[in-house]
């Protein structure tokens, strides 16, 4: 078993809000830039940054400089080949910007999203928006926090009281984008609203902070959930898969809820889609 005991994960917790500040400020600094330099990875809406990976550097060699044992997991480290495995040992799994076309942008939604697993169970997640300065934190078995303050989800169950958040995502594949267009006709007539704002990490949170209901999404990554799954969790909220299963996290699919009865209800209306998964 690997070490994490409380004196440990304390360490490993300040060591890594103290690097996601310093992200925060290299994308601050960036997001003022109006003709970002970016690369296409799958199609024209799915995007790398030079900040994607400075961000992502900074993080690494920061935490492996003082935890030589740790293993990574990193949206950039593995478009570039790098190993996609989860094992026992304290592993950082990392989107550097999560929201990188909003980014590219200017739009002040795109946030650092990093999380530990030890033993494969999540152990300190931080989502960090540095442009709104909101910083999601939660640490297994203490709660959710927003800038420090306790956070908690709704108690909403029926979806007539739900306001959801969904994505178009970075696929233009036909099926994906046909069977999005069928869950907006779907749910638009029977929910109190539907919303986006271009990240998986920033959706998660707002359900963490009560803000919204629920949010799915088909073809993310794990890295795009890790730290949300830890802090909706901890904020009292369930993360399923949206068939109504247990979550499989390199399955590219994701539902998380206020209340297991909303999540239920939500998991029923959904056309599904089975992207390839990760692993």
């Amino acid at each position: 078993m690997c070490d994490c005991d409380s004196d440990s994960v304390d360490s490993y917790y300040e060591t890594v809000l103290k690097l996601t500040k310093e992200a925060g400020k290299l994308i601050n600094e960036k997001i003022k830039i109006r003709n970002k330099k970016r690369e296409i990875k799958s199609s024209n809406i799915d995007l790398v940054t030079e900040t994607d990976q400075a961000v992502e550097k900074l993080l690494i060699d920061g935490l492996s400089k003082e935890f030589t044992t740790h293993k990574f997991i990193g949206e950039e480290t593995v478009s570039s080949g790098g190993a996609l495995e989860l094992t026992d040992a304290p592993t950082w799994i990392i989107d550097p910007i999560d929201g990188t076309l909003n980014f590219v942008h200017s739009y002040p939604h795109s946030c650092v999203s990093i999380a530990l697993f030890i033993n494969k169970v999540p152990e300190i997640g931080i989502i960090f928006n540095p442009m709104l300065n909101q910083l999601f934190t939660a640490r297994k078995g203490q709660g959710a926090f927003l800038n420090g303050e306790p956070i908690h989800v709704s108690d909403t169950k029926e979806l007539s009281e739900a306001l959801l958040m969904l994505e178009g995502g970075t696929s233009q594949e036909p099926e994906r984008m046909n069977a999005v267009c069928e869950n907006v006709k779907n749910l638009l007539p029977v929910v109190h609203g539907l919303r986006s704002l271009g990240s998986a990490a920033l959706n998660m949170a707002m359900v963490a902070a009560g803000g919204s209901d629920a949010y799915f999404e088909f073809g993310i990554h794990i890295w795009d959930i890790a730290a949300g799954e830890l802090i909706v969790r901890e904020a009292g909220g369930v993360v399923i898969d949206p068939d109504g299963g247990d979550l499989k996290r390199f399955s590219r699919r994701v539902l998380c809820a206020s209340t297991q009865e909303l999540a239920e209800k939500l998991a029923r209306k959904l056309v599904q889609v089975y992207p390839e998964p990760d692993a």
